[in-house]
Parts: C-alpha cells; structure tokens; sequence
C-alpha cells in the first residue's frame, strides 16, 4: 500500500505512536537534546491535533460518532494546547518543568487511548476506505504546513528557536490552511 492509500485511521494511530515516544524522550533527554526532542513533540502535535480538529472530528461528527465522544476529545485537546503553551513558556530547562511535562505526558496518552477506542473505531465502521484516505490526505496536508526548523531571524535562545511563534499560532496557522485546502477541493 502507498503512502497515498493509507488510510487516516492508521496515519493517526501512528501519529499517536511517535507522539508516546517523543513524550518519553523529552523526560528522559537533557540539554539540548531535551530542547530538540521539545521542538518535535511541538511540530508534531501541532499538526495532530489540527487535523484532527479540522478534518477527524467533523467527519466523526457526521457519521454519528457521537457528540458526547467528540465534545470530550476537542475539550481534552484544547486544555493540551493550553498547558503545551505553558510549557512553551516556561522552557524544558525550567524547575517547573519536569513535574508539568510529566503530569501533561499522561494526559495525552490518556487521550489518544480513548481516541483510539471511542471515536477511532467508530469512524472504522462508519466511514469508507475511500474517504478515511481523503482524510489522510489532509493531515499529510497538515504535515507540511508545520515548520520543521526555526526561522534564522527567531533569536539565538534555544527556547526561542522551539518554532517559528508561540505553539498557539502554530496550531491556528495549520488550522487556517487546512481549511483554505478544504475550500480549495482539496480532500475531493
């Protein structure tokens, strides 16, 4: 199978994996490492989690999911960028930032869990091959919206060079173009 029929389920499913081990890389790194391992986790769920939000759960939404199931994953994934933010801010050299990122870990695990086995599976059931790769298509859409490394103008701090902008802007600026490329009849 190309990379072109996969299916969104197992895109995020896999996304979900990268994500579980960047989180256990970050608590285990130090230095810059640890800044670097930081940089990825950011881009990474940026561009999870816009997708899902912009593409995954309206489509759950339609085939019946459940509003109770997708109303919790959005409430769940927006209090993730709240405290991503704050964890931005403070820095991964922070006193504070172990016990925060540790506390913020387990929470996206949580997430993704249920994710997998509420909507996930559902939405197997529910929508067609066809459309679960259109899907697909979106997120690898997302994928190349993130930036991937700092802009040279950001600063010379390693904090500052996480992204190109705080992680807020990052997840509304994938979000926009991927509701520019719907628009466009990109996921026809």
């Amino acid at each position: 199978m190309s990379e072109h029929d996969a299916d969104v389920i197992d895109l995020l499913v896999s996304q979900h994996g990268e994500i579980k081990s960047l989180l256990h890389q970050v608590q285990m790194a130090v230095g810059d490492t640890r800044e670097q391992k930081f940089q990825e986790l950011v881009r990474l769920l940026a561009v999870h989690e816009a997708a899902e939000q912009e593409v995954v759960h309206p489509t759950a939404r339609h085939h019946s999911v459940g509003d109770e199931i997708v109303d919790s994953r959005l409430r769940e994934e927006q209090e993730a960028v709240r405290v991503l933010a704050e964890l931005y801010d403070l820095g991964p050299a922070h006193p504070e930032f172990d016990s925060k990122f540790t506390a913020f870990a387990d929470r996206v695990i949580e997430h993704a869990e249920l994710e997998e086995k509420e909507e996930f599976s559902r939405l197997q059931q529910e929508a067609s091959h066809d459309e679960r790769v259109g899907l697909a298509g979106a997120v690898r859409f997302a994928e190349s919206l993130a930036p991937t490394r700092p802009h040279p103008g950001v600063g010379a701090s390693p904090v500052a060079h996480l992204l190109i902008g705080p992680p807020l802007a990052v997840f509304d600026r994938i979000r926009d173009g991927i509701r520019d490329w719907r628009r466009q009849g990109g996921d026809a």
